[in-house]
């Protein structure tokens, strides 16, 4: 990554305790080097050092441990390992935000900004998908949440008796479905990729040369899917799956 200040400290990680899993990032001072996810604990951690089996191989097991989490049950698991700092809301330069905004959101907000510049718009796709917006005096503008992708398709498994549970695929399928499956898979995305396009053309009606930044674990796919549909805005779109982390990196080199 270019341009990131220095951190006084040397090897580092960083851990986004989401909704579904744990997302990590090892940090060399000022260079990610790796990031990888895995499972939720399912215990308190008891050791003074990092488990082997939660860390890629050869990582140091007893960094300093930077957590944002928007999971306070899974927050309590880690309290006993000694190098760890629990980042808040009011430790991220930015403008405006509210008490009860996730500080997933804004460490990916400010992540896009720093690497991409203000104002800029991020639209994370994961458990849940967020549409949020800052401006370029770092002031946030506001944003939207819905179900994230996979939600939807479990939500219609598990909330109706006969639909069955659709995995995404890597194709859209015809708008007008003959079989069940794809007519779920066409009303959901058809539906999301319609409405993630309104915000975008609000959003660059007021910021026109905003970048707009794709994340999360379903990021890619949706870039992929906008692509298919030929979106007129397609080349505009970036997607990075790390600009949370780069969040934690800025806000502690404030």
């Amino acid at each position: 990554m270019n341009n990131l200040p220095n951190l006084k400290s040397n090897d580092w990680l960083g851990l986004i305790i989401g909704n579904s899993r744990l997302h990590w990032a090892y940090f060399q001072e000022d260079k990610l080097q790796f990031s990888w996810d895995n499972e939720h604990l399912s215990e308190p951690l008891m050791t003074q050092i990092l488990p082997q089996n939660l860390l890629l191989p050869n990582i140091p097991n007893n960094l300093p441990l930077y957590i944002a989490s928007v999971v306070p049950s899974q927050t309590k698991l880690w309290q006993n390992y000694p190098k760890i700092h629990i980042l808040t809301l009011d430790q991220i330069p930015l403008k405006n935000l509210y008490l009860t905004m996730g500080i997933d959101r804004a460490l990916a907000l400010l992540g896009a900004g720093e690497i991409y510049g203000f104002p800029c718009l991020v639209i994370d796709s994961g458990t849940a998908l967020t549409l949020t917006g800052v401006d370029s005096d770092r002031k946030l503008i506001g944003g939207a949440i819905l179900p994230g992708l996979k939600l939807q398709f479990q939500a219609l498994a598990t909330k109706t008796a006969a639909l069955p549970n659709v995995n995404l695929s890597e194709s859209l399928p015809l708008r007008w479905s003959m079989n069940t499956a794809d007519a779920i898979t066409s009303g959901i995305m058809y539906t999301i990729l319609g409405g993630i396009k309104t915000f975008i053309d609000d959003w660059l009606n007021n910021y026109p040369n905003s970048s707009i930044i794709l994340t999360g674990g379903d990021s890619q796919l949706l870039l992929s899917y906008f692509r298919q549909q030929n979106y007129n805005l397609s080349k505009k779109l970036k997607q990075d799956k790390d600009i949370i982390f780069l969040g934690i990196y800025f806000s502690l080199s404030d």
